[in-house]
């Protein structure tokens, strides 16, 4: 199949975000609606003895003060938040136990969201406190493995052999999300219907999943997610105030609405976790991987199910012929970690592709050349070949965009005019290319406008446009009067959007059914007259509309899993298909300049070159890299939750603490897209990007801090103090 690249055009929906018309959950208007408010957990670990509620109930404009005894009915179910598989999760305000700090254990409902504010602070629990363990290294931690290992050929063995190797140890702190948009809830009634609006990447757990936890038929629940400003992972499951926020809506009949404060979001919303990487590599002298033996462990929560995949990827990366990767968890008492962008691949690629450099300079080999040594066409995992793998092309045009042949190869011997030291580092990353079912239905007016109501979550990452591309390519419609349904439950099956399979999703639906719209004009008008706008079609037709339905299944994906689309079930596949592994792939540059007295790090620019398939939409695709890199310098110079394992508590709960990158930090971020269709993978050509443009970014900062100072760090973030 030929594509034509795809123009530079801008976001479909962005002038109507500038105009403030994309409404977001919290700013949507409902009458009669009631504000709520949390009370959380003043402890770690122990259980509620008594609840005053006197003094808030006396607060003017207090409605209802909730505690656990009005929502001990409430179901946990696998679609819990914090749970996973068909394992249930754990929801506060069930039971009078408190299992992490900042649960909430009374919620207050008032008119106005002063006066809920008001009463949450004049709510006074007493509690009996029992022990609990608030780090990872502290006595009660309990270590379990994971069964995601990973392994081929005899990697004991061949690292014992190997002529050279390494054996190197890198802790990735805990990170919180932070998007623009916090976590909020508001459940209204609609047509005798329960709406629930809330910013979410998966639409579909609240209409079944909440049905599940309240009892309810999943045809009286529709959710409405239509924009969300950012989820990045965070928003992919139910919040431990959602089932608590709709049964007081049902328990009151009137709409309530709730937006958790930001400093509570860090004890009640998900987060990276702290992980520790062990990486044993053995090399011949030439420097050809023979053995990796790579060990993870991450910590959770006591009652998760958050898996480990952190050698998923990074197996893949290089033909290592020899490989075997662990993963246990930590169980301790706090919160449910989960995913944020790049869950796994993040920390894994930033602890191999440092301990590759590491082996680079222990071989007395550029670490660029090492990795195009390493490079190879067969997933070595699997023995399958990739869908498309241009890794190579990605570091050799990247290497010549940024100029690595300046490059000399000792560190701290290199110096800008004002005495700066330089550093130039390298690292590549890759994230599975997945897909799901998804359902389009579209119609096409001969008055010019279009809708498309399609399965996909729009979470700042551009999926109307990447969509409203394909309906352009094969109809020509014209994109001012095109509408767009996406995060809807009452316009179509919904499907969790994470793991960066929201284009390859979404998109392919699109295009079928753009394709068979095209072949019912051509029955209208026959193959000459079909060319052209299809409105133009339509009206030379005498027709005033067509309408067309498509679902459209991933690769290797059998009927069934529509079934699982219709009963709201996370349905992704992949990287691993019948013939083939898939992956995005991306390289990465970085240049670092070294303050030599105050030890400041500056990051003037980095040059990102990215093999994501077809891109449908060049501006989403690039801001998607380009936030990547920006991500990654946050993980390696500033972000980390500080936590004080004696209360449980994370210490920098707010943005003014959590340090995260400004405007003045980011230097140019050059980035190149390959834009090659993989027609392997979906009749879109398409690939995901939001993910891997974060991969591999931390390491090449962090290698090149190692080229200016000489100081190999082993943990984020990296600190002044660590390089005086």
């Amino acid at each position: 199949m030929a594509f034509e690249p795809n123009p530079d055009r801008p976001r479909i929906d962005a002038r109507d975000k500038v105009l403030g018309k994309a409404l977001f959950a919290a700013d949507r208007e409902v009458p009669g609606l009631l504000h709520a408010m949390t009370v959380p957990a003043a402890i770690a670990k122990g259980a509620i003895e008594a609840i005053d509620a006197a003094a808030a109930a006396r607060v003017p404009g207090v409605v209802r003060v909730f505690t656990w005894r009005d929502f001990a009915d409430i179901r946990e179910t696998p679609a819990t938040r914090g749970g996973g598989g068909e394992v249930p999760g754990y929801q506060p305000m069930k039971r009078p136990a408190i299992r992490h700090r900042g649960e909430p254990v009374a919620l207050v409902v008032a008119e106005t969201l002063e006066a809920a504010i008001e009463g949450a602070e004049a709510v006074r629990i007493r509690y009996r406190a029992s022990d609990f363990t608030g780090w990872h290294d502290r006595p009660g931690a309990e270590r379990e493995p994971v069964q995601t290992d990973r392994s081929a050929g005899d990697a004991p063995r061949a690292l014992a052999a190997a002529a050279r190797s390494i054996d190197v140890t890198y802790d990735h702190p805990q990170q919180h999300h932070n998007p623009i948009e916090m976590i909020s809830t508001t459940a209204a009634f609609v047509d005798g219907k329960i709406v629930v609006m809330e910013g979410t990447q998966n639409a579909a757990a609240f209409k079944f999943g909440l049905a599940g936890m309240l009892g309810q038929d999943p045809a009286m629940l529709e959710a409405s997610s239509p924009y969300v400003g950012g989820g990045f992972g965070q928003k992919n499951q139910l919040q431990e105030q959602t089932a608590l926020v709709v049964r007081a809506a049902m328990l009151l009949k009137r709409p309530v609405k709730l937006v958790m404060p930001r400093s509570q979001l860090f004890h009640t919303a998900t987060y990276r976790p702290f992980s520790r990487h062990r990486m044993r590599i053995g090399a011949s002298e030439a420097g050809k991987l023979e053995a990796v033996l790579y060990d993870v462990e991450q910590q959770n929560s006591r009652f998760d199910q958050y898996a480990s995949a952190h050698g998923e990827h990074v197996s893949r990366m290089y033909a290592t012929p020899n490989w075997r990767s662990t993963n246990h968890r930590v169980r301790i008492d706090v919160q449910s970690p989960a995913q944020q962008r790049a869950p796994h691949e993040h920390p894994s690629s930033y602890a191999t592709e440092c301990a590759y450099d590491e082996l680079a300079y222990a071989l007395g080999i550029d670490p660029l050349e090492l990795r195009l040594r390493n490079d190879g066409a067969i997933d070595p995992i699997s023995g399958k070949p990739f869908t498309s793998r241009r890794l190579a092309e990605c570091l050799t045009r990247g290497a010549k965009r940024f100029g690595w042949d300046r490059r000399t190869h000792e560190p701290r011997s290199m110096r800008s005019k004002d005495g700066q030291l330089i550093g130039l580092g390298v690292a590549a990353g890759a994230y599975k290319a997945s897909m799901a079912p998804a359902v389009a239905r579209l119609r096409v007016a001969a008055d010019g406008s279009s809708y498309l109501a399609v399965t996909g979550q729009e979470i700042g990452q551009g999926m109307r446009s990447a969509v409203a591309a394909e309906l352009i390519d094969v109809l020509a419609i014209d994109p001012d009067r095109l509408e767009i349904a996406m995060g809807e439950t009452a316009a179509a099956p919904q499907h969790l959007t994470a793991g960066s399979w929201g284009a390859a999703s979404a998109a392919p639906a699109a295009r079928a059914a753009a394709l068979q719209l095209r072949e019912r004009l051509v029955e209208l008008v026959g193959a000459e007259r079909a060319n052209g706008p299809a409105h133009e079609v339509l009206a030379r037709a005498r027709r005033p509309f067509l309408e067309v339905e498509v679902s459209h299944r991933g690769l290797d994906q059998p009927e069934a899993v529509m079934d699982r689309l219709n009963r709201g079930l996370p349905a992704p596949a992949g990287p691993d298909y019948e013939r083939f592994t898939a992956f995005s792939w991306i390289a990465h540059f970085a240049e670092v300049h070294v303050e030599p007295t105050t030890c400041r790090i500056r990051v003037p620019r980095v040059v990102s070159v990215c093999d994501c398939g077809r891109v449908l939409n060049h501006r989403t695709a690039i801001s998607q890299v380009r936030g990547g890199v920006v991500w990654a310098f946050g993980a390696a110079l500033r972000e980390i939750g500080e936590v004080d394992p004696r209360f449980g508590r994370v210490l920098n709960n707010d943005l003014a603490d959590y340090v995260l990158p400004v405007n003045a930090d980011i230097g140019d971020i050059d980035v190149e897209l390959l834009d090659e269709p993989d027609i392997n993978l979906n009749i879109s050509g398409a690939k995901g990007v939001g993910e891997v443009a974060m991969v591999g970014a931390t390491a090449a900062i962090v290698n090149a801090v190692h080229h200016a100072t000489g100081k190999r760090i082993r943990h984020l973030p990296i600190r002044i103090e660590d390089l005086l």
